[in-house]
């Protein structure tokens, strides 16, 4: 039987209901340690094996508590020492190593993790940061509800600052999870992992939620690990402090699961290319705890522009080479087309030069004639609004006006006009966009609420 198989033994007898320290202690007469990616792919056999994975994330924090138990401190602690004498061997031998080297470095998964989370401005680089962070403010909860003075304002604080963890998931969430899964079919990290997120968030907003009715007095003294404050006729009790204690304890195993488990697999698997994707895409998203991400200089060198891999034989090579690509996509002319079609708007684009250059196609409140294509705009305004559409496209020309909204009726509807200065990614003024949208439904919708 391989360790693999063993592992997966344990985890059965642990889903039988057996005590964690029975088979704890098998496991240590077994095994003197083992690696994380052996526990995720014992995780990921039982799931192939039809063990619902609602049982697996149930298991999740059991199977984590059977693996590192107390030795935690001792392994993260070597992580962290690994990952400081990495820099000097990066710097002396990452450089200009040839592809086959780095093949061969990728049979070491934690080393190749190490190796990535050392490089500013990488994801690792920044994920690693962020669990730094989130676990500062659960040591800080800790030393609070552990004090025997209780510091609910301060806890409260603490705990709606815990919740910007929800921002780190999301990104893992979002950006690893799916990749993981779909290219590189390890599903044991999406399938378990983003449920565990998920109560995680869900349960740290119920915990704020009943937090912030505690308004009043600020402190509250600890009796028997049961803190009380009459503050509004509610109180801090024991089973709101067992719930955080055991909340902050889920977080922190996640964090320990992410480092030993869900970085070192994405290191291993993912490609520059895919990890430069990430960087991009991690923009889009808000600052974790205060961590904001440094600039990645070779990231910042490729443009963000999605080109999916086909290969010469490919049914598809000619479709794709027909597409249009843009930084949030690609699709070919005729999908293009029905989408535009298919906003709830009334559409057109006036370029940098005051032509009229598209409108989208349908009904329409305000007619758009085909020959008023490449027309100047301004002849199709009467003289006594002319003046009113010059002056707003030459503010949005020189960069005083950004956007400009009109509400009016129109065949006895409610319809909201907006025109939008469109603008390159240099920030240079190329047309404006003209958006009519009826607000008919919107109207209705708040005369119900009445």
């Amino acid at each position: 039987m391989n360790r693999t198989e063993q592992i997966k033994g344990y985890l059965k007898r642990l889903g039988d209901g057996e005590s964690l320290e029975n088979v704890k202690k098998d496991f240590v007469k077994e095994f003197n340690d083992v690696n994380p990616i052996e526990i995720m792919e014992a995780e990921q056999a039982l799931i192939a094996e039809g063990t619902p994975i609602s049982e697996v994330s149930k298991l999740c924090d059991v199977h984590s508590a059977l693996f590192h138990g107390a030795t935690k401190e001792e392994r993260i602690a070597k992580a962290e020492n690994e990952i400081s004498e990495m820099k000097k061997y990066y710097d002396d031998t990452m450089k200009g190593m040839t592809k086959s080297a780095i093949a061969d470095m990728r049979k070491d998964r934690e080393s190749i993790f190490n190796k990535l989370a050392m490089i500013s401005g990488h994801p690792l680089n920044t994920f690693v940061k962020e669990n730094k962070a989130i676990q500062q403010v659960i040591d800080d909860i800790k030393e609070n509800i552990t004090s025997g003075h209780i510091d609910i304002k301060a806890l409260k604080e603490k705990i709606y600052k815990l919740r910007e963890l929800s921002i780190h998931y999301a990104k893992k969430g979002d950006l690893l999870y799916p990749v993981l899964n779909v290219r590189y079919k390890i599903s044991g990290p999406s399938a378990v992992m983003w449920t565990v997120d998920d109560e995680i968030r869900d349960e740290l907003s119920d915990i704020a939620k009943q937090l912030n009715y505690m308004d009043g007095n600020n402190s509250s003294k600890a009796d028997n690990n049961n803190s009380a404050d009459n503050n509004n006729g509610k109180s801090l009790d024991g089973k709101l402090i067992e719930r955080i204690e055991n909340v902050i304890k889920r977080a922190e195993e996640m964090i320990y699961k992410e480092d030993n488990i869900l970085y070192p697999n994405c290191a291993a698997n993912f490609t520059e290319a895919e990890w430069i994707g990430i960087y991009h895409d991690s923009k889009d998203y808000a600052v974790c705890l205060d961590t904001v991400s440094d600039r990645w200089e070779k990231a910042e060198e490729v443009e963000n522009v999605y080109k999916p891999e086909v290969s010469e034989q490919s049914d598809k090579k000619e479709d794709v080479q027909n597409e249009l690509y843009m930084a949030g996509g690609h699709m070919t002319l005729s999908q293009l087309e029905a989408l535009l079609n298919a906003i709830p708007m009334e559409i057109t684009f006036v370029d940098e030069d005051n032509i009229n250059r598209y409108f989208n196609e349908g009904s329409k409140v305000f007619k758009r004639p085909v020959m008023a294509i490449d027309r100047e705009v301004f002849s199709c305004h009467p003289p006594k609004i002319e003046a009113k559409v010059r002056r707003i496209i030459e503010e949005f020309r020189i960069g005083t006006l950004d956007e400009v909204s009109v509400w009016m009726d129109k065949q006895g509807r409610t319809m909201l006009v907006k025109y939008i200065a469109v603008r390159d990614k240099q920030g240079n003024y190329v047309g404006t966009l003209e958006a009519v949208q009826d607000m008919e439904f919107a109207k209705e919708h708040f005369a119900k609420l009445k």
